[in-house]
């Protein structure tokens, strides 16, 4: 079966700084894979690949088959309503309340009647627990909540598939574990295609099928969790226990 996503070879510079260098990378249908590495070191970069937003210097990506990499933007218009994408600081416009910053892809995409626009922006909110925010402005909910919000407004559009981009940074661990429990509660019942930059490690890997480590521009590793938990590559090892001795010291200090 073909992956919904799959990457061949990505290459891209900026300003002679080699960020993907030969980034290959697979994502099967209903799967979550969770992508690890070190800070600045392409995650992000990656998924703006995913939806057009960059353009590789070489390879080639593809959705459910579909080469994107030479697509118009018309073209890519089409591709980017399969995807949901969760920001890391949530992206809510504080101007507006809650329910219209869910609402904002369905009236400004979608275009649909008021009514339908109701119905789904609560039922999504109700999943995240925040049937009882609709009304609040972001300068009214915890961070948590935000996160929350933003996956809510992820969900709407009912997306094949969606990028989660450090969806639990700046979070204390308790919250951190609440969202991550919210993705896999969600994740079972819609079993969406997900793409999950975490350095939530190890407990974002109780919620993913598959693991890959960036590491110098590559997928260094991509195994299952139990199997990238058993540090059988010396990158992985350091990078999971945080340990100073290894391959990727010098790029540290």
């Amino acid at each position: 079966m073909e992956p919904v996503i799959r990457a061949i070879n990505l290459h891209k510079t900026f300003n002679g700084q080699k960020v993907l260098n030969g980034f290959t990378l697979s994502v099967r249908k209903g799967q979550l894979c969770a992508i690890i590495g070190q800070s600045g070191i392409g995650k992000s970069v990656f998924l703006k690949h995913l939806v057009g937003l960059m353009k590789p210097d070489q390879g080639q990506i593809f959705i459910n088959g579909q080469e994107i990499t030479n697509m118009n933007n018309k073209e890519l218009s089409v591709i980017r309503r399969k995807f949901g994408y969760v920001f890391q600081n949530g992206a809510l416009l504080d101007s507006r309340t809650l329910f219209d910053n869910v609402a904002l892809p369905l009236r400004e995409v979608l275009r649909l009647k008021e009514s339908e626009v109701r119905e789904r922006v609560v039922n999504e909110l109700e999943k995240v627990g925040l049937g009882d925010a609709i009304w609040k402005y972001p300068s009214e909910l915890s961070g948590g909540m935000i996160r929350r919000a933003g996956l809510a407004r992820a969900l709407v559009m009912n997306p094949e598939i969606i990028l989660f981009d450090e969806p639990t940074t700046g979070l204390d661990p308790i919250i951190s574990r609440t969202i991550l429990k919210h993705i896999r509660q969600l994740h079972r019942k819609l079993r969406f295609t997900g793409v999950l930059i975490t350095h939530q490690i190890p407990q974002a890997f109780d919620i993913v099928q598959r693991v890959a480590m960036i590491y110098k521009g590559k997928a260094a590793v991509i195994e299952t969790p139990d199997n990238i938990m058993q540090c059988t590559h010396p990158v992985a090892c350091q990078f999971i226990h945080g340990r100073l001795d290894g391959p990727i010291k010098e790029d540290y200090f």
